[in-house]
């Protein structure tokens, strides 16, 4: 029930705001109708008074009967008809008038909702704007969280792999440095002189004897010969 309630007095302010906006013809209408209503009264005062006055003539011509008060009575009469007449002629323009009023009216109300549709709008834009830059800043916001925690867990697998890289390094540039420390450490042992190995002579290779041509037979045949002669 409540919630009905804000409802309808929201809807009467809604309207409120229409009926308030300035309108030409609706202050010209009130206008005539003020006049209007002027015309009315005082064409009511003649009525009043040409009634009375008819009133009299036959109260006159009742007591008198004569043909003057009879002539007063019609006299009377035509002058209150015609005041009545202005009087119906006044009620309508009243009636006109209020007309008049009743279209302003309905035109101001039109404006009104109009404009107020329009402020409606802009204030709704104006409002989505807003809106929009918040949840802009809010995505921006969640993306960059987002980007600066994948970023982050790159970061941490690059460092820890060049971590690993440069602990071997450094594992083996201590373990070398040991090395040479130790070596460093050592008393230097003298080194015992170099013997000159002794020159040995070169022996040339033995010239390979000639072998004497065989004697050749016949010589031999010749000493045989002169043995047998003796």
């Amino acid at each position: 029930m409540a919630r009905g309630r804000k409802k309808t007095a929201a809807k009467k302010r809604v309207a409120k705001k229409a009926t308030a906006v300035v309108s030409p013809a609706l202050t010209k209408a009130t206008k005539v109708v003020e006049k209007a209503n002027a015309g009315v009264k005082a064409v009511t005062v003649k009525v009043d008074a040409a009634n009375k006055k008819l009133a009299a003539a036959r109260k006159k011509a009742a007591s008198a009967k004569t043909a003057a008060a009879k002539k007063a009575v019609v006299t009377a009469r035509a002058a209150a008809a015609k005041q009545k007449e202005a009087l119906t002629a006044a009620k309508d323009k009243v009636r006109d008038a209020k007309s008049m009023v009743q279209a302003a009216n309905v035109e101001a109300k039109a404006a009104a909702a109009a404009a107020a549709a329009k402020e409606a709008i802009e204030s709704y834009e104006l409002s989505l704007v807003g809106k929009a830059e918040a949840d802009l800043a809010k995505a921006v916001a969640a993306y960059e969280a987002k980007w600066r925690a994948a970023r982050a867990k790159k970061d941490a697998a690059k460092v820890k792999a060049r971590a690993k890289k440069e602990d071997a390094k450094s594992k083996a540039a201590a373990k070398k440095a040991a090395a040479k420390l130790k070596q460093l450490a050592k008393p230097a042992k003298k080194k015992p002189a170099k013997k000159k190995p002794a020159k040995v002579a070169k022996k040339k290779p033995a010239k390979a004897a000639k072998k004497k041509p065989a004697a050749k037979k016949a010589p031999a045949r010749r000493k045989a010969a002169k043995k047998a002669k003796k």
